[in-house]
């Protein structure tokens, strides 16, 4: 099963770190699973750690019209077993669909783990959202391996930057973003390897209540390169400042408060208002 490989995963990146001389760790991770497997491997020897994920695919494109991997391949998949598209139809729907590098672009697991890290402190502030293909990641990596030698000086550890304020706030931030139900398997694993509790009550008493401020499929219209435009989860986590714990510390050296202190929002339609959500209390109920 999927659990099966991301525990495998784990497994691997604990005994990898541990086997070497790392003083310190950026996980370079993707796809679903990746991300948490590996960091529920780094958590289980808690060294200074920073996460760079590989980023979004760009926007799919078919016939003048947005489509989202993951979500847009089931339906034309049903299309075609409908005789309702051809077979070209289908194809040319597809090339589409994967043009660049990049994990998918909907608020899949993919880009709600990047959205984790990011809201849990972990990576550098917009790397949640940047297109794979866009120089400004590639930027990204290369602060990060300036941020984690610092980290390494500093000693401060995946502990220090992981606790339960910040597990509450990613609870907080996923409900915001309409993601992906696996989060919650996801980040009870995270924080059981850190030994922080964290159950499905607390999701449902962080996270029900909380509005839904991203436009994104599959629960809206855009895709994360429109995220990305439209400020990112910066500009979504200073809507939810009242709800945060700003307090947190962060592998900037800042804190999520002041990381996000002048983040703006330049799409409402992508990214809604705090006093204007797209749905109220939209968040994951237990």
């Amino acid at each position: 099963t999927t659990m099966l490989y991301r525990n495998l995963l784990s497994m691997d990146v604990e005994e990898s770190i541990r086997a070497n001389p790392i003083d310190g760790v950026i996980l370079l991770t993707g796809c679903d699973k990746t991300t948490p497997g590996a960091l529920m491997g780094a958590c289980s020897v808690d060294l200074p750690t920073l996460v760079i994920t590989g980023g979004p695919m760009l926007t799919g494109r078919y016939r003048n019209r947005k489509i989202g991997s993951g979500t847009d391949v089931h339906r034309f998949y049903t299309e075609l077993r409908a005789g309702n598209i051809t077979e070209e139809d289908f194809r040319e729907a597809e090339s589409c669909m994967t043009r660049s590098d990049g994990h998918c672009m909907t608020m899949g697991t993919a880009s709600t783990m990047a959205c984790m890290v990011e809201a849990v402190g972990l990576t550098l502030p917009t790397g949640a959202a940047i297109p794979a293909s866009d120089s400004r990641r590639r930027n990204l990596a290369h602060q990060a391996g300036n941020r984690i030698v610092k980290l390494v000086q500093e000693g401060i550890k995946l502990s220090d930057i992981v606790t339960r304020n910040s597990l509450e706030n990613a609870i907080k931030v996923n409900a915001a973003i309409g993601g992906s139900t696996n989060f919650v398997v996801h980040l009870i694993a995270i924080a059981g390897r850190l030994g922080l509790p964290l159950d499905l009550n607390d999701f449902d008493r962080f996270g029900s209540h909380m509005p839904l401020l991203v436009n994104l499929m599959p629960s809206g219209k855009h895709l994360m390169e429109d995220f990305y435009y439209a400020g990112g989860l910066p500009a979504v986590l200073r809507e939810l400042a009242d709800e945060l714990h700003n307090d947190c510390p962060t592998v900037s050296g800042y804190s999520l408060g002041a990381n996000v202190a002048d983040a703006k929002c330049h799409n409402r339609d992508v990214i809604a208002s705090i006093d204007s959500p797209f749905q109220e209390a939209a968040g994951i109920a237990v």
